[in-house]
């Protein structure tokens, strides 16, 4: 019995091997993977953002996979236009007949697309924060409270978050056709994870290989191209701490041993994140990533009620 699935999303901490299992997984259902990771739209940033190309070949038929090497370097790359760009390859796999899987990492990504935030560009609007300036923080909060049900407290704890959230509030008014062409998603969500001891030393060893393969050169290749310190920062763990090196800010031992600690803190929030979509209500079909790739398959497919 099917149970109207329309898309599969795979998800877990920093190398649980969740692209491999979702290429494995979309060649089984003729499908094709949606990334939802936030370094990996980037061209030229391979090693650092973990792209791992080799596991879209499944018994030598190329899975297509979108939303990677999607844009330049230097470039600031948004949740606003992911989500844009994710609903719009999501159309157009359905509109071909197959099956989305998306996969990732990266919570805000996951969100986004599963959750379908509001995420419309919404331009500043000069003349109602000119007319909200001599507003008191009670009365802006008065008249928020009035234009909408305030969930977030974020849109009050500063006046500049408060006139923001008018400021989008009266947008989403007077413009609510913008709100009601996301399609319908039916998920699945399956996450891979380990043990804290398996996840630690597959961590540290995809790391090493990582720089085995040329991780600083690229790093140094960015910085030669013209891009800014800064950029550097931006870009994630892996470029920051490589660019403090080949700046002479640490010596290479100490860069990775830092390196190391950071990602298994960055896992760690992850982790955090997909518990914090538990309790939203995501319910996450947790799977073993130490079983045989083909009994992953199997689980994952009995619960898509394909077999």
């Amino acid at each position: 019995m099917s149970n109207n699935y329309n898309l599969v999303t795979v998800l877990g901490p920093t190398a649980s091997g969740k692209t491999a299992f979702a290429a494995q997984l979309a060649c089984r259902l003729d499908g094709e993977v949606i990334s939802a990771d936030s370094r990996q739209v980037y061209r030229q940033m391979n090693l650092g953002t973990g792209k791992d190309y080799a596991d879209y070949s499944v018994n030598g038929v190329q899975v297509p996979c979108h939303l990677i090497d999607i844009a330049d370097p230097g470039y600031k790359y948004s949740v606003y236009e992911y989500q844009r760009d994710f609903f719009r390859v999501f159309k157009d796999i359905q509109a071909r007949n197959r099956f989305p899987v998306l996969c990732g990492g990266s919570g805000m990504y996951l969100d986004a697309a599963t959750r379908k935030y509001r995420l419309i560009d919404v331009p500043r609007n000069e003349l109602l924060r000119e007319q909200l300036a001599s507003k008191t923080p009670d009365e802006l909060f008065s008249m928020l409270s009035s234009m909408k049900t305030l969930h977030n407290t974020t849109d009050t704890d500063t006046r500049e978050h408060a006139i923001r959230a008018i400021e989008l509030a009266v947008y989403y008014r007077d413009n609510p056709w913008l709100t009601n062409d996301l399609p319908e998603l039916r998920p699945l969500c399956i996450g891979i994870r380990f043990d804290r001891a398996d996840e630690r030393r597959r961590i540290t060893e995809r790391l090493e290989q990582r720089f085995q393969h040329g991780m600083v050169d690229e790093v140094r290749k960015l910085l030669a191209a013209g891009l800014h310190v800064s950029d550097m920062v931006y870009y994630g763990l892996e470029y920051r701490y490589i660019t403090e090196y080949l700046l002479g800010k640490t010596d290479y031992k100490t860069m990775v041993s830092l390196l190391n600690t950071a990602i298994h803190q960055f896992a760690k929030r992850q982790r955090t994140w997909f518990r914090k979509m538990e309790r939203a209500g995501c319910n996450i079909h947790w799977i073993d990533g130490n079983i045989p790739m083909a009994e992953k398959l199997e689980i994952s497919l009995k619960l898509l009620g394909r077999l």
